[in-house]
Order: structure tokens, then sequence, then C-alpha cells
């Protein structure tokens, strides 16, 4: 009996922790623009997906419980279309909100982003956890690099159009 209320502990124990990845970036750029590149689909549109790929949809209604949804291709042509709703909004300060994919809805994960007024820079960070496994963090850190890097490129580009 001790060894299985013993074996049974662990397992709960196992089954509490979950994956999870933290990324932070800097970008040269005012905190409500980089807030707005998040929030506004005109402009997640611009960048919201991997590298090379082309985001073909994003909705945003920004509230909490409202939801959102992006759908970009690939190169290869495979579609990924992610959908979540926004549980906590704090206007250039906060955005927590769940992330499912169409394909695996019952794989929902949570997306905490950070944003950090810098002045004329702001400190993003961004952490995804409550992932289903160690592989779907792993794909997720490089997909979040990717479309950072995109974000990074469509701040730049907009703040060299508006003389920011």
């Amino acid at each position: 009996m001790d060894g299985q209320l013993r074996a049974g502990r662990l397992s709960l124990m196992s089954a509490v922790i979950e994956p999870s990845l933290t990324l932070m970036r800097r970008f040269e750029a005012p905190v409500s623009l980089v807030f707005a590149a998040w929030t506004e689909p005109e402009r997640m549109l611009q960048w919201w997906a991997t590298k090379d790929a082309v985001t073909l949809r994003a909705e945003a209604d920004l509230r909490a419980g409202g939801g959102f949804r992006v759908a970009f291709r690939t190169p290869d042509g495979e579609t990924h279309d992610v959908s979540g709703a926004y549980l906590e909004i704090e206007k250039n300060r906060k955005l927590v909100f769940t992330w499912a994919w169409i394909t695996t809805p019952e794989r929902r994960s949570r997306v905490t982003l950070l944003f950090k007024d810098e002045g004329e820079k702001t400190l993003l960070t961004l952490i995804h956890d409550r992932f289903f496994d160690e592989g779907a963090r792993d794909d997720h850190r490089n997909g979040w690099s990717q479309a950072l890097d995109n974000l990074d490129r469509f701040i730049i580009s907009a703040c060299g159009s508006s003389g920011a």
C-alpha cells in the first residue's frame, strides 16, 4: 500500500510539471507600437507568421473573454491556424491569452506577454506555458523566434515609414 501511495504521488507530481518557454526581445520602438502590433489585426497581418510564411488572416477582439485568430501559409503550402481567448489585458503592459491550433484544439496552452517601456525602446518578455509536451515547446520556441524576427522587421519598417 505504501508503494502504491508513493507511486500515486509521483504520478500526480509529474502531471503538474508542464513544459514552458520564455523569450525576451528588445525592440527599437515605443511600447505603444509594439503593443499595437500584437493587438491590431492590420498590424498583425504584417508579421505574425514563421520565417518566409505569409499571414492570411488576423482577427482580434481585444477585451477580456474576446478572441483572436491568426492563419498563415508556409512555403511548403501548409496552412497553420491558431486561435485563443484574451484572459488579461493591461494596455501597453501585459497580454495573456490562450493558444490552440485548429488541428489540435485539445492542446490549449497559455501565452503571457510583458511589455516594459524603456522610452523609445521596448523590452518584450514572451512566456508560453502549459505545453502538451517538450516537443510542442521546442517547436514553439522555433516558431516564436522566427515570428519575433518578423516583428522586429515590421517595427523597423513602421518606425522608418512614420519617422518615429
